[in-house]
């Protein structure tokens, strides 16, 4: 027996294993659910109305809100067609991770952008990982 869209929604909304945020057209977060608690540290009352500033390194902001705008601008990102954006995020107690995202734009009934979802994950065992491996690999090359 198939399951319920509402059902099947509820349960992914609901989970804690991945990070789900929406946002609107301006960056302004829309939907903060538990799995972002869990990586990020904001319950959904602090983060939901706040910019996706919040969880975006200051350094990494240009580059951010260029994509951002150009998303908005096109509706079009690889992002949203399974390519993963691996970058750096903030904790609510500064400690920065490494996260990796796909997006899906949101369009209302004219398919204008209205702003997007993030599907995020907390990488940051496995670029830690992936670094202090590449470090022993480089110290062990002859010189």
């Amino acid at each position: 027996m198939p399951h319920d869209f509402e059902v099947v929604a509820r349960a992914l909304l609901g989970g804690a294993a991945d990070a789900i945020i929406a946002a609107d057209r301006d960056g302004v977060i829309t939907l903060w659910n538990p799995g972002a608690e869990r990586i990020f540290g904001h319950t959904a009352d602090e983060a939901v109305g706040q910019s996706l500033d919040l969880i975006i390194p200051e350094r990494q902001r240009p580059a951010h809100w260029k994509g951002f705008s150009e998303v908005m601008r096109t509706g079009q990102s690889r992002y949203g067609t399974g390519d993963l954006l691996s970058v750096p995020s903030i904790r609510q107690d500064g400690r920065r991770i490494s996260i990796e995202f796909t997006i899906v734009p949101l369009k209302d009934a004219e398919g204008t952008m209205s702003g997007m979802v993030s599907i995020l994950r907390d990488v940051t065992a496995r670029f830690e990982e992936l670094k202090t491996l590449r470090r022993k690999l480089a110290a062990s090359q002859p010189q």
